[in-house]
């Protein structure tokens, strides 16, 4: 195929001297090559600075991450900063994940906020993203930024926003950002040239800062003097969780914790994984192995930049299980009411929250202890919106969301996998500590409130055309949404866009009462929940399912999950997903 006339005018613009030679030289490979769908798919569009930030693929491009699309992403920043605060110092904090380059672009960040005047905290190495929102609460900080594409595959990176309170942006500041970036028309705009008085160093006083408030968060320190020596099998999976979730279990009283030692060293390469995402077994194959040979307790793994963890359980023939997110968002929400219940530290202004495509077992664990629940759209800005907005009136336990994320504590303003670690770690040795394993705590948690299972469906649409059908996708699930799905009518349409539900049984329409937000949920007469989410972050759009099973003792637990996969399976092949 030959290179459309605007693509032609983009590559031209990158093989001037504006773009360092390196840039040029592999461009003109590729010019060489003939590789034009490569060179397409680089620049038929600019990388997005979407509501958090950016990600995408590594290289050359105006489509790709690379020092340019970061450099002007972090011009806008800037500029938009400069605006915001007239005639204040402005400090921002930077952090970054062991992705490749992510050193290298964490530095060009704080050279251009340094160049425009900006005091820039840079973490002396890498660092994760949860200890980058606490940085901006603690050092008085107006904005930071972390590199980072979280559990991506290796050849992403990225670059995520946050505000003055330890939250990733939102309304106005994400579209306001975004408007000063696309103010930038030439890359001369962004201001390269370090000012290197403006760059400070941070490492370890913050750590220590850092820890003393993750150990305020144990509600059970006796428990784990008495089980201090549970035996923890954790991988890092090559990420910056290995700088902090040692540290934390150690502080909180665990010294049998065994890491997976060829995982442990930080790798933007993720030699022993395929992709680097606690929510794939083949990640974790190998601590589930090391637990195996170990006979441990649970198991605990974080992604690259430790925003996420997934868990490891035994369950009662021994074998290992890998719980789902929202499996462990229940048993966390479950645990820390429970034991705050027993400890006497409820009070009757806590709250917790959980997104819209998180399991509703999480609502009713809260209804339970006459705690109150908050239902927020997907993302931790969300939960950090209402922390903010609740602060000096309620008081926020812990919130979680189906994809791995957790925040005990409000002393961080994103999702936190070292003090989530931390957590479970100590909810499995109070499980032991009764004579229960934290598989049984499962059963016996959803023999009371029945059996929610979920699943999740990520169709990946790459390059130009795969965006266009995902939105085609949603623009057709709008215009026909379905009658039934798997012999079981669908009484209500949320749709998250227009801000409205819509119940067919009355005929009657209600508000949704959050913000738009391009999300579809179909609720079928037996409870069940189907939503359709594009993601905002990779080139997927994401279906995810929820059904509940009556439970009514843990002795049925297997056979129960086993019916609720059945109606999960069911809705899929109906709704002939592919």
């Amino acid at each position: 195929m030959a290179l459309a006339p605007d693509i032609q005018q983009k590559v031209t613009a990158w093989l001037t001297p504006a773009y360092d030679a390196d840039t040029q030289a592999a461009i003109r490979a590729q010019l060489d090559a003939g590789q034009d769908e490569a060179l397409t798919d680089a620049f038929y569009r600019t990388l997005e600075f979407g509501t958090g930030g950016l990600r995408g693929v590594m290289g050359p491009g105006s489509n790709r991450m690379n020092r340019y699309t970061l450099g002007t992403a972090t011009q806008g920043l800037c500029n938009y900063l400069l605006l915001s605060f007239p005639g204040q110092e402005i400090k921002v904090a930077i952090a970054h994940d062991s992705r490749n380059n992510s050193p290298e672009f964490a530095r060009i960040a704080a050279g251009i906020f340094s160049a425009n005047g900006i005091t820039a905290y840079l973490f002396e190495s890498l660092r994760p993203t949860p200890e980058l929102s606490f940085a901006i609460r603690q050092l008085g900080c107006q904005s930071g930024c972390v590199i980072t594409a979280s559990h991506n595959p290796r050849e992403y990176n990225g670059y995520k926003v946050y505000w003055n309170d330890g939250a990733q942006v939102v309304s106005p500041h994400d579209r306001n950002i975004t408007e000063e970036v696309n103010r930038i028309t030439d890359i001369g705009e962004v201001k390269f040239a370090a000012d290197e008085s403006r760059i400070h160093l941070i490492g370890h006083d913050l750590d220590e800062q850092y820890f003393a408030e993750v150990v305020q968060l144990s509600i059970d320190p006796a428990a784990i003097q008495r089980q201090h020596d549970l035996k923890i099998v954790y991988t890092p999976l090559h990420g910056s969780g290995v700088m902090l979730v040692p540290g934390a279990l150690q502080r909180f009283g665990f010294d049998n914790v065994h890491l997976v030692e060829a995982q442990a060293t930080p790798d933007g390469n993720f030699p022993t994984v395929q992709s680097p995402n606690p929510e794939e077994k083949s990640a974790m194959q190998m601590a589930l192995d090391l637990a195996q040979s170990l006979d441990a307790d649970i198991v605990l793994a974080t992604d690259p930049d430790a925003d996420r963890v997934g868990l490891g359980v035994k369950n009662e023939k021994g074998e290992w299980v890998l719980l789902n997110g929202n499996q462990t968002a229940a048993l966390l929400t479950n645990y820390i009411l429970s034991a705050r219940a027993r400890a006497g530290q409820l009070r009757p202004n806590d709250f917790i929250v959980y997104t819209i495509v998180t399991s509703d077992v999480v609502g009713d664990i809260a209804r339970q202890y006459n705690v109150k629940s908050y239902n927020t759209l997907t993302g931790f800005k969300y939960i950090a919106g209402l922390i903010r907005d609740l602060a000096g009136e309620e008081n926020y336990l812990c919130g979680g969301e189906e994809s791995y994320g957790y925040l005990i504590g409000d002393f961080v303003r994103d999702k936190d996998a070292v003090s989530a670690c931390a957590l479970a770690a100590e909810m499995a040795a109070v499980a032991k500590d009764q004579g229960r394993t934290l598989y049984e705590e499962l059963a016996q948690m959803y023999a009371r409130y029945g059996l929610y299972q979920e699943d999740l469906i990520s169709l990946t649409k790459k390059g130009q055309r795969g965006a266009e059908e995902i939105q085609e996708m949603m623009a057709g699930l709008r215009a026909n949404p379905p009658a039934a799905v798997a012999g079981q009518p669908v009484v209500e349409v949320r749709d998250f866009q227009t801000g409205k539900i819509h119940d067919r049984r009355t005929g009657t329409e209600t508000p949704t009462g959050l913000e738009a937000s391009n999300v579809l949920q179909f609720i079928l007469e037996d409870g069940s929940k189907i939503s359709a989410r594009p993601s905002g972050t990779e080139p997927k759009i994401k279906f995810y399912f929820s059904v509940r099973q009556p439970l009514k003792s843990v002795v049925d637990f297997e056979l129960a999950q086993r019916l609720a996969k059945e109606k999960i399976q069911a809705i899929i092949d109906d709704m002939q997903l592919k």
